[in-house]
């Protein structure tokens, strides 16, 4: 990746850095997190930290979607990984895994800034993995930050500051789950008939309505990478070194894959599994998740969303008149208003 994006999202020294076999044994790491049961957690985390965001709101009218599931995502993560809430700036963590994710394709003084409030976040992060290894922390046995803080390598553990990079591996994607959830409520929206069937409790196509959202929708357009090994691709020499760019929203919107690309369709995604066709539906890189660069985390984004989705039909909050168009001009993108939500 261009600096600017490996400095602000994964850093040196991470999962998204590495190749070969040194990839291949961190991602092990992350994928072990990722079971039906810390998910099944995950969710239920994210739907307490809902309600309790709501009871708090009560009375208050509106509130935007996007600064309301960034709160709520930071706390359910920290959580999840085994950190106490009332040890944590929540709001000013929050703040800081937001410029992660916003300013990452923003060259100039808003990357700087954000690179540089980056730095002090690695540092209290590699601070609560000194903490657990020195015995002043004690999360839950099998949590993230426990298995995160043990983890060795060659023999030895993780430097913290390599550790605490990892940390943020985990809390920062989960944060930025925020954008899908946005992008359901605006697909909730455009497709009512989707919001009476899950309000109903039929569920059997909310998996395949939370993979049309991260098919349809345009989250990181493209993922850049230098060529490793030399190859020829549709009359292109492509050497050492030289820089490829793999666009995934073209790909997710291929009709040779996808027929009809440009309409919501999720009953496409019934029965289908990533397992069985990983280079398709891309939105979060392609591969094999053991052997690619393929993020582990899709299944706390595809956990949180169908979470999301559920409480969103449930609670029947009003989404009034806005401007709901998404830029494609920019990356991350997000829609224009932050989805307003009203009748709080």
């Amino acid at each position: 990746m261009p600096v600017m994006v490996q400095h602000l999202l994964q850093d040196e020294g991470s999962v998204q850095s590495l190749d070969g076999a040194a990839h291949r044994r961190r991602k092990r790491l992350f994928l072990s997190l990722m079971d039906v049961g810390a998910m099944d957690r995950l969710s239920a985390l994210y739907e307490s930290e809902w309600d309790r965001a709501l009871t708090r709101l009560h009375g208050s009218g509106r509130v935007r979607l996007d600064h309301l599931s960034r709160i709520v995502l930071t706390r359910a993560a920290l959580r999840w990984c085994g950190l106490v809430l009332d040890s944590v700036d929540v709001p000013r963590l929050t703040r800081e895994l937001s410029l992660m994710v916003d300013e990452v394709a923003r060259p100039g003084p808003p990357n700087w800034y954000a690179r540089w409030r980056r730095r002090g976040t690695e540092a209290w992060a590699a601070g609560v993995v000194e903490q657990v290894r020195s015995g002043d922390l004690t999360p839950p046995p099998h949590s993230a930050l426990a298995v995160l803080a043990g983890h060795a390598e060659d023999g030895a553990v993780l430097p913290p500051q390599i550790a605490g990079v990892e940390l943020l591996n985990l809390l920062r994607p989960l944060l930025a789950v925020s954008r899908f959830i946005e992008f359901a409520a605006v697909a909730l929206v455009r497709h009512p008939q989707w919001r009476e069937e899950f309000a109903a409790g039929e569920e059997a196509d909310l998996e395949p309505f939370v993979q049309e959202v991260r098919r349809f929708f345009p989250f990181f357009p493209v993922v850049p990478g230098r060529v490793r090994v030399p190859f020829r691709f549709q009359g292109h020499d492509l050497r050492v070194g030289d820089w490829a760019i793999l666009d995934l929203y073209g790909t997710c919107h291929d009709p040779r894959a996808f027929p009809d690309p440009d309409s919501f369709r999720p009953e496409r995604f019934r029965g289908w599994s990533w397992q069985e066709d990983p280079f398709t539906h891309i939105a979060q890189g392609a591969g094999r998740h053991e052997d690619d660069h393929r993020c582990p985390g899709e299944w706390s984004t595809v956990a949180l969303l169908k979470q999301a989705v559920r409480l969103l039909c449930r609670d029947e909050l009003e989404v009034p008149p806005q401007d709901l168009s998404i830029r494609l001009d920019r990356f991350p993108a997000a829609p224009r208003s932050g989805v307003v939500l009203a009748g709080l």
